[in-house]
């Protein structure tokens, strides 16, 4: 039996937004204790999101929503008690770190919340400094946050929440923005807030490579946004797999691959969860099947090893440059984020941009569509100078998905959204009726036709932003981020949706931190380290060269790490 109180308790909870049809979630019943990190898991529109906003108070204070059942922080009733109180028992870091950022300087914002306690000057520096410190932004701390890149904010977002030392943190997608080295100094701090064992974290997290060797506890919420499974984390993804994979909740990646061995007619048992037990269950797998063909002459059966033999068939050959840019130099706030980058985006690839924090990605690509407007005759898209053309010809050539989808938002309803370019051009209604019928089909809105854009869910938001972009049927897609706040099954199939344009003709962009994906997914990649092009070649080719990424700061994946050359490019998700 636990000894201490409940930091968090939640009692039938039931939260409906303004204008939604049904709630989400709904009847939550959860206690979280000091020391315990619990991973919230669930498919997109499950509810994540929403409730995490109910445990400071947010909901209902200061959000249109219903409310039924009991939320208790520290003891309080996040009903009756003021939010700025509730902030000293729950800090909360967001989705979109933007929407939490109102100072002028880095060390401002995060003192801003120990200011506000009231507590001595010395404290507010001592706090203020350590929690920059954990997340590596000490040295900028003069700066104001308008200069940091998005993965500087998520950082800085999170250093707030540990200067105001509440005893719950809750962290929603705290990684989706990072580089491999963010993402290892946020665990790190996370794992020393745990080992002072009177504070307790909720983490809302898709990277579960990353959140594995830290949670303690995993709670999956089903699609109506009821409580699935509660248990030790290992346990509920051994335990539940197949419900999992139904519900599209993200795995963790070893786990994916191991399924796929099975597909296979290699069962990996128990079932790993951390790329560090994938290998090693492999090289069991291997001694056995060599330690069994020793005393026999029989022909090899399907073992690691012809499994091995099944390679990908490699990356897209080379063709013409559909997007080429020259000298490109770009400059914000007297700041020149890129150097004269000459780069070639091959017509019918899926090229990534890759680099650290800071590189330059989403300048880069911003530039490369006219969004951020290139200086004239350094960005060719489709034959046209993405520098002097007009809003109206480059969207015909090229679409853009922001990092942030709210930032494009500008109609009062999803159909809408979906319906103004094409009325830009004067597209005949009854073909817009069927165009956006489409695209909400194909992006599972259907249901969302007349609800307003900022009361979708994170990942509703996401597949709106790719569907505007999509619509105008460009010859060019450019995305930042397009899996960000998707589950695994919308992530999955985005990514199956961006391969059939590419085979249909379409050339692909997209910024990603994540190079799993880029690893799985994509035929070409180009590699930015300080505002300038680091490497650009094949996929295949570029991803050999591990001593590549390291020097633009970044690491592969953990799978493409821990498994040997013959491996890695068969085992893709499933």
């Amino acid at each position: 039996m636990r000894s201490s109180a409940p930091l968090l308790r939640v009692r039938d909870l039931t939260l409906t937004h303004v204008d939604a049809a049904f709630p989400s979630p709904r009847e939550v019943n959860l206690d979280i204790h000091p020391g315990e990190v619990v991973l919230l898991l669930g498919p997109s529109g499950s509810g994540k999101s929403t409730f995490t906003l109910a445990l400071n108070g947010l909901i209902p204070h200061a959000l249109p929503t219903s409310m039924s059942g009991t939320v208790e922080a520290g003891g309080l009733d996040t009903t009756t008690t003021p939010t700025a109180m509730l902030s000293t028992r729950v800090s909360m870091v967001f989705q979109d770190p933007d929407a939490q950022i109102v100072t002028g300087s880095v060390y401002d914002e995060v003192a801003f919340g120990p200011e506000n306690l009231l507590l001595p000057v010395a404290e507010v520096h001592r706090r203020s400094e350590e929690a920059l410190r954990r997340v590596g932004l000490w040295d900028r701390r003069a700066d104001n946050p308008d200069r940091l890149s998005g993965g500087g904010r998520q950082r800085l977002a999170i250093a707030c929440a540990l200067a105001l030392g509440s005893p719950l943190i809750v962290l929603d997608e705290p990684t989706a923005n990072l580089d491999t080295q963010g993402i290892d100094d946020v665990y790190a701090a996370l794992a020393d807030v745990v080992a002072e064992g009177d504070r307790a974290i909720l983490l809302v997290e898709h990277n579960l490579d990353a959140a594995m060797e830290l949670v303690t506890r995993t709670i999956v919420l089903d699609r109506t946004g009821r409580v699935a499974f509660d248990g030790p984390a290992a346990e509920i993804i051994r335990a539940h797999t197949d419900e999992l994979i139904e519900m599209g909740v993200w795995l963790p990646a070893a786990t994916l691959a191991a399924r796929r061995l099975e597909a296979d007619g290699i069962r990996l048992d128990p079932l790993p969860v951390t790329p560090e037990q994938l290998a090693e269950a492999l090289g069991t797998v291997q001694m056995h099947a060599q330690s069994t063909d020793a005393g026999r002459n029989a022909p090899e059966s399907t073992d690691i090893r012809t499994f091995a033999r099944q390679v990908h068939p490699g990356d897209a050959g080379e063709g013409d440059s559909i997007v080429r840019a020259r000298g490109l130099t770009v400059r914000r706030h007297r700041t020149e984020i890129l150097h004269g980058i000459d780069l070639d985006i091959p017509t019918g690839s899926l090229t990534a941009i890759v680099g650290a924090n800071g590189a330059g990605k989403t300048t880069l690509i911003q530039a490369l569509a006219g969004v951020v407007p290139p200086p004239r005759h350094q960005v060719v898209v489709d034959g046209l100078d993405a520098g002097s053309a007009s809003p109206r010809d480059l969207a015909a050539r090229i679409g853009f998905a922001f990092q942030n989808p709210e930032h494009q938002f500008i109609a009062h309803t999803v159909f809408d959204e979906l319906a103004h370019g094409l009325r830009l051009r004067h597209t005949p209604d009854a073909e817009v009726a069927e165009r956006v019928h489409e695209m909400l089909e194909r992006f599972g809105l259907e249901a969302k036709t007349d609800v307003h854009p900022f009361l979708l869910s994170g990942g509703e938001k996401r597949r709106l932003s790719v569907g505007t972009a999509l619509i105008a049927r460009p010859r060019v897609l450019a995305l930042d981020e397009p899996t960000f706040g998707q589950d695994r099954a919308r992530a999955s199939e985005m990514l199956t949706l961006l391969e059939s344009l590419r085979e249909s003709g379409t050339t692909i962009v997209l910024v990603t931190h994540d190079l799993q994906l880029v690893a799985d997914h994509t035929t070409h990649t180009v590699v930015l380290a300080e505002g300038r092009v680091h490497a650009a070649g094949s996929t295949g080719d570029l991803f050999r060269d591990e001593a590549l990424f390291a020097d633009a700061g970044l690491r592969l994946p953990a799978l493409h790490r821990m498994l040997p050359p013959a491996l890695r490019g068969r085992i893709r998700e499933t």
